[in-house]
């Protein structure tokens, strides 16, 4: 039996699903920050911020879409359960373009802001939690990043989101739009996960955006700009209106109804089998 997405349990700071709003201060506790679970592969989000805009549920099709079916990822470059199961959802892509439904990328913003303190605790904890990603998915990581004591980082997941939102609007109309935008957002994961460069300077991307063929003088003017920034944090909202508590979540939307096909980590297996029954369902 399906399950309908606004039955998933809520971002609620009371219950633990979710993280408190964001601090600002650099001094945030580690039990503060987005935890991910070793067991179901969820990652958990801080609540997102920084915007008027308060996009609906409705927002998940228009009038002409109502009746269509449509795979749907959330996730955040940033959040490693997300590179853990990059296999898995190439293959549910594959098996979505198969089957004639279109796939989309939403960004959920795990952690928009950053603000936590660069010290032991917190390369302690991602590496704790990289290494659980590894042991089960064989997904590379560098840990440079954490070894090096010398070099501070903001662990800010909103720009690399805001990225991927860019480059969704430049790739409209291409015949590629949904492979090019898959490849781009694995690409931000690999260069931060594998290569442990910093995906909040503008510079991170220019590699990216040239395979993807995308202009990044262009890209980078966008990417500076307030109104990219305000998009971006409008996707995070709309996707906490959905009920999204954790990333990865993949649904399958019918018509106006958004169903479950996982959230947290599952194998490509299990990805395109829960797909296919909940079509057939």
């Amino acid at each position: 039996m399906s399950k309908k997405l606004d039955n998933i349990p809520y971002c609620d700071p009371v219950t633990g699903q979710c993280t408190p709003d964001t601090p600002t201060d650099a001094g945030q506790k580690l039990d503060e920050i987005p935890y991910c679970d070793p067991v179901t592969g969820v990652c958990t989000p801080a609540a997102a911020v920084g915007t008027d805009q308060q996009p609906s549920a409705a927002d998940a099709g228009d009038d002409a879409e109502a009746l269509g079916q449509e795979v749907i990822y959330i996730g955040d470059p940033m959040c490693s359960w997300c590179w853990g199961m990059e296999p898995g959802l190439r293959a549910l892509h594959k098996a979505a373009a198969e089957a004639g439904l279109p796939y989309t990328i939403l960004v959920g913003g795990l952690r928009p802001g950053g603000g936590e303190a660069w010290d032991d605790a917190m390369r302690q904890f991602l590496r704790h939690h990289w290494e659980e990603v590894w042991t089960r998915t064989g997904q590379p990581f560098s840990y440079e990043l954490l070894d090096d004591q010398q070099r501070s980082f903001d662990y800010d997941t909103e720009p690399p989101c805001r990225a991927v939102v860019i480059a969704r609007e430049m790739l409209l109309q291409r015949e590629d739009e949904e492979s090019a935008l898959h490849d781009f957002f694995a690409g931000i994961q690999r260069h931060f996960y594998a290569d442990n460069a910093d995906p909040g300077q503008v510079d991170f991307y220019r590699d990216i955006c040239a395979q993807a063929g995308l202009d990044f003088a262009e890209f980078s003017e966008r990417f500076a700009s307030e109104e990219a920034r305000q998009a971006t944090y409008a996707e995070f909202n709309m996707v906490r209106e959905w009920g999204v508590s954790g990333f990865p979540t993949v649904v399958l939307r019918k018509g106006r109804e958004l169903h479950l096909i996982t959230t947290g980590y599952a194998t490509g297996k299990t990805l395109v089998q829960t797909m296919k029954e909940l079509m057939a369902a």
